[in-house]
């Protein structure tokens, strides 16, 4: 069973988003906040992460432990987990990186969840991570800008910062070259 089948079976309908080469992602608390995302490879899931109930029922959250970012997409061929938060205008930097550690940790207890009750020691292994912030998204678009720290977006402190953004390509986003 492929690791996307896996995700689809462990994770409820209402928090994924279906989507076919494009997909659209709303900020859950500013409906008018959206971003597009395009050229979407076919063996992906697109999951709301924080549509997981916070576990502040077990943690303090004084270290930011209990935040996810909104979705993590998951691109099996492409061996990539993209995690990423939106701003309805600009955060701060220390809750985004809080909420984009969130969801790896998330992913972690999905691996986790996969290899013990779906019996698959390599489940969601080999993937690479990429973490991204996606700014003023309902405010009238003005020309994308993206910054990015020096090397590969593979931390939430080193998250590729998009403001503004327009239609935005997977690849890009993921830092991989079409295969």
């Amino acid at each position: 069973m492929s690791d996307i089948d896996i995700l689809h079976q462990m994770i409820k309908d209402s928090a994924k988003l279906s989507c076919d080469k494009r997909v659209v992602l709303t900020e859950f608390e500013e409906p008018d906040s959206s971003v597009s995302i395009s050229g979407l490879p076919k063996e992906i899931i697109v999951i709301k992460a924080d549509a997981f109930k916070s576990p502040d029922t077990v943690f303090n959250g004084s270290f930011g432990e209990c935040r996810r970012a909104d979705y993590v997409i998951v691109a099996e061929k492409k061996k990539v987990i993209l995690c990423i938060e939106m701003k309805a205008k600009k955060g701060s930097e220390k809750e985004i990186i809080q909420q984009l550690t969130g969801a790896q940790c998330f992913i972690a207890y999905c691996r986790e969840i996969g290899k013990a009750f779906w019996e698959q020691q390599d489940f969601l292994e080999g993937y690479v991570y990429r973490f991204v912030s996606i700014g003023h998204t309902s405010i009238p678009k003005r020309p994308t800008r993206i910054s990015r720290r020096a090397g590969v977006h593979d931390s939430p402190k080193r998250m590729l910062k998009i403001d503004w953004p327009h239609d935005l390509q997977f690849n890009h986003l993921a830092g991989v070259r079409k295969n």
